[in-house]
């Protein structure tokens, strides 16, 4: 059969060529296979280790019990009528930041949910994807995350390092002068919470370092592409108040002027601060 060894090179091609794209772009071949609950599009681009930290499912590693994790995801995504799109991404040599919007139906409500996924490999054959976001809009409570990462040797440079420093510090003053005069911050607990502009942002920094001085980050790891810097973190102190270290994701968004046109924060840390009505950070 000499046709044989022409077909083999020809479906060894394909298969190389589907796994290059998964590479290229590891969080949508995530994203597609929790979408379709085909495990298999994972298998074949990363035949090695798997690796899921999900907020509700806990760590999960192996193709056995990723394979559970999705089916189940699929389900509870399916109830709530679930459709996600993409605000950003941002890649480095190392790994993938990609943020999302997702459309829940909430008791016949449209909820907004921000959702980032940051996926990282080890080596071409086995993958690890970190989801961060607030459970608040789904359930409306706070829950803790323990730590994904221990702190790193993460030095962000100019305006993301200033702002961190200036957050630290709980120094309001300082964390505005990081910010383009119609920068915002994003809440992790959706748009709706959104502060905008000099007015907005003094009055809600200066609310949370009211709990008697700034918020403290264990910087992990960084992943930077000279417009966004996206910064996953352990949250372990707010003003007085030592907490339970939390794992969360800081994205840091530099606008034309060098200043930071948005900060989006990814996290269920529970403010020790008075909140105004439901609303959170």
């Amino acid at each position: 059969m000499p046709w044989f060894p022409e077909f083999a090179n020809a479906a060894e091609l394909a298969r190389e060529q589907q796994r290059a794209v998964g590479l290229a772009d590891p969080v949508g071949e995530y994203l597609t296979a929790l979408r379709e609950g085909d495990t298999r599009i994972l298998e074949k681009v990363w035949p090695g280790d798997v690796a899921i930290y999900d907020p509700r499912g806990g760590e999960v590693r192996g193709h056995r019990q990723v394979r559970q994790f999705i089916r189940s995801n699929v389900s509870w995504l399916s109830g709530l009528h679930a459709q996600a799109e993409t605000v950003a991404a941002t890649r480095s040599s190392e790994r993938a930041a990609v943020e999302l919007l997702t459309r829940l139906d909430h008791d016949g409500r449209e909820l907004i949910w921000p959702v980032a996924v940051v996926a990282e490999s080890p080596d071409d054959r086995s993958v690890v994807f970190r989801t961060y976001c607030s459970q608040w809009p789904h359930d409306e409570r706070r829950h803790v995350r323990p730590p994904i990462l221990a702190p790193g040797r993460v030095q962000p440079g100019d305006v993301v390092g200033r702002y961190l420093a200036a957050l630290a510090a709980g120094d309001t003053d300082a964390v505005l002068s990081a910010f383009a005069p119609d920068g915002y911050f994003r809440s992790p607990s959706g748009c709706q919470y959104d502060r905008g502009g000099t007015d907005e942002l003094r009055s809600f920094y200066d609310r949370c370092f009211s709990a008697g001085g700034g918020i403290e980050l264990e910087l992990c790891a960084m992943t930077d592409d000279g417009v966004r810097c996206a910064v996953e973190y352990n949250c372990v102190r707010w003003g007085i108040h030592d907490l339970p270290a939390q794992a969360g994701l800081g994205v840091y968004e530099r606008g034309a002027d060098g200043l930071l046109a948005a900060v989006r924060a990814y996290d269920d840390v529970e403010p020790p601060v008075p909140r105004p009505g439901r609303s959170s950070q």
